[in-house]
């Protein structure tokens, strides 16, 4: 969406010529491009039978950026993460209030096929899950049940060196994947969710489980990664959302009401939210005072 924006200047006579009537000129102004919203979501509550897990979130969620979700545990990150893919329906008590906007379209809307929503937003979770099968398998697996075998071979090349793990595993394809370090398994599960080429990647505490070293490779990876998808990550680690992240949203538990609810309290670039959040809040946790 593009917004013109006109200005009106007077024009000025020279220096000793008889001024003329006042005249006006319209200059038309480089357009204002608006960033193009991947997610909108827009007044979403979610319940789990009478427990409400969130409450009115309205979140956009940019193109080719990577967004942090932050906060205390339990004030709902994760279960709005696993919102943005329909990954909460399998849980028989869910239910969602609002809409969640996928380039335009509600995600949650009777006609959608959860497997291609899944399908164009991949998810990697907070614990790496590589499938009991080769290296090879784990990241073929994906294209092969959606009848993607034309070119597997390239493909799953393709993917590993998107996870920058091709050069540590070229030469032992065929290998059990439960061989791999934890980093490497986080790795490999990355590019088991963008063999598919999705168009978001959703990542849940990703490097939680490693250790130092393995985290700086998952994040440089965020980073070769974000020109190629929209990412989205739930961190509690808030130097990883300073680091990776282009906007951080701050999530937290509303006490006002007669149970806690999760909240969005506030949601800017990631460097405003650290160095100067509009809400007190927010600079609350981001100072350590709570969470």
């Amino acid at each position: 969406m593009t917004q013109a924006v006109p200005s009106r200047i007077r024009v000025q006579p020279k220096a000793g010529a008889m001024p003329p009537a006042v005249t006006e000129t319209t200059v038309e102004m480089q357009p204002l491009v608006a960033p193009e919203l991947v997610f909108d979501s827009r007044g979403v509550s979610i319940f789990y039978g009478a427990k409400q897990a969130l409450a009115a979130v309205n979140l956009g969620i940019r193109r080719g950026q990577i967004t942090a979700l932050i906060g205390p545990s339990g004030c709902g990150k994760t279960t709005f993460l696993r919102s943005l893919n329909r990954m909460n329906d399998s849980v028989a008590s869910f239910r969602i209030e609002g809409s969640i906007l996928y380039h335009g379209h509600d995600i949650y809307g009777s006609n959608v096929d959860r497997v291609e929503v899944r399908r164009r937003i991949g998810m990697v979770f907070q614990k790496p899950n590589p499938f009991p099968k080769s290296i090879y398998d784990n990241v073929a697996w994906a294209p092969r049940n959606l009848g993607l075998r034309r070119g597997l071979d390239e493909r799953v090349e393709e993917a590993l060196r998107g996870a920058a793990l091709w050069d540590e595993v070229k030469d032992r394809l065929k290998d059990s994947a439960l061989g791999l370090s934890g980093g490497q398994q986080q790795r490999l599960c990355i590019a088991r969710a963008i063999a598919i080429e999705p168009d978001v990647l959703l990542l849940d505490e990703p490097a939680s489980a490693l250790d130092p070293i393995a985290t700086g490779a998952i994040e440089d990876l965020m980073h070769s990664l974000k020109g190629r998808f929209t990412i989205v990550i739930v961190t509690h680690n808030m130097q990883q959302a300073a680091r990776v992240a282009d906007r951080t949203a701050f999530f937290s538990l509303e006490t006002s009401g007669e149970k806690p609810v999760g909240s969005l309290i506030e949601v800017d670039e990631t460097e405003k939210i650290f160095a100067n959040p509009r809400d007190p809040r927010t600079r609350d946790y981001v100072s350590g005072r709570f969470g």
